[in-house]
């Protein structure tokens, strides 16, 4: 492991650790008190999944392509960010999530000008959307979810892009997508229908369009893949729809937020990190059916927690926790399975 992850190895846990417990406590479930770093929890949830986790490993990611290492100092100030906040220094925190996202910009124009292409464009404009929100955040402005979330949407965009660049496309299907995300940017400034509609036309335009409707068909690790990337698609639309209802009064904000940042999101990084952890870290995971069962332990209690009524809030969102804790364990259970399958077929310790 490069030196720059080692801090990020401890940062990145605990922050997931505090935003879920916070999560929970929002959603009624009792916690046991253990200081003033749960109110902060509570209170700092969306920093702390969007900008401490998900923005610090999109950030080593990246820099880990670059391989420089003025580049890991984005990620350093996004997980030290989190940190910040669990110990109440809130404009510290705020102030470093802006570092972190004006660093993250950088490193995109760098990538941008290594290659010039429609996916490392809208990389650069997810990054500068992180920076928005951030700015928003900290001054005070209000607004920030639908720029933060819009950096996570757009950046995987991006990458589903890049995958299916090589797929024959009906003529305008790439102008839609960029018109999408037009309107989607639009919304973030403007309106919360405009952003709910593009957030369900998008998903709308990954389900026609993305190579996952191909290698659902496929076997192993394709197929698993496939399948987080369909159900997210799905959630996406619920949270489109949900979003635009907001602005009509309806109270649906919970089942936005949640379809949007459980439903989509973490479906997504379920169905990559696979593929990501090995090349960030250098993991080897071995695949299996396990693999499949915090999946679906996410989208049950998910839709138990958004469809089941206010009575069964609390247990879906336990049932979200689980399923991520889950899938931490399969991660921690296939690196050890991998290790154990090749120490057997070459009598070595693969480390």
């Amino acid at each position: 492991m490069k030196w720059p992850l080692l801090p990020l190895a401890a940062a990145v846990p605990l922050a997931l650790l505090a935003g879920m417990a916070g999560g929970l406590l929002r959603a009624g479930v009792a916690l046991p008190s253990a200081g003033d770093w749960l109110g902060q929890a509570a209170v700092a949830h969306g920093l702390l999944m969007i900008c401490a986790v998900l923005g610090t490993v999109i950030g080593v990611e990246r820099a880990v392509a670059v391989k420089h290492p003025l580049c890991f100092a984005g990620p350093l100030a996004s997980a030290a960010a989190g940190i910040a906040q669990l110990g109440g220094a809130g404009r510290l925190a705020a102030g470093l999530v802006v570092a972190a996202a004006l660093a993250f910009v950088a490193v995109n124009v760098v990538i941008v000008r290594r290659q010039r292409a429609a996916h490392t464009t809208l990389l650069l404009v997810g990054a500068a959307c992180w920076a928005v929100g951030s700015l928003a955040h900290a001054f005070g402005l209000g607004g920030a979810l639908p720029w933060w979330f819009a950096f996570l949407v757009l950046t995987i965009a991006a990458e589903r892009l890049e995958m299916t660049r090589l797929m024959r496309r009906q003529p305008g299907a790439v102008v839609a997508l960029h018109a999408i995300l037009a309107a989607l940017l639009a919304g973030a400034a403007l309106h919360d229908a405009l952003y709910g509609l593009a957030l369900a036309a998008l998903a709308l335009w990954l389900l026609a369009f993305d190579i996952a409707r191909r290698t659902v068909r496929a076997q192993g690790l394709a197929r698993y893949m496939a399948v987080c990337l369909l159900a997210g698609y799905a959630w996406l639309l619920v949270a489109g729809a949900a979003w635009a209802a907001t602005s009509l009064g309806w109270p649906w904000r919970d089942a936005a937020l949640h379809a949007l940042g459980l439903g989509f999101v973490t479906s997504m990084v379920f169905g990559h990190a696979p593929v990501i952890l090995p090349a960030i870290a250098g993991v080897k995971l071995a695949f299996g059916w396990p693999w499949y069962l915090p999946l679906l332990l996410l989208h049950a209690s998910l839709a138990l927690r958004l469809l089941g009524g206010p009575g069964l809030l609390a247990a879906g969102a336990a049932g979200n926790a689980l399923a991520i804790a889950a899938f931490a364990a399969v991660v921690a259970g296939a690196a050890l399975a991998w290790r154990l399958k090749f120490k057997d077929s070459h009598g070595t310790d693969p480390s």
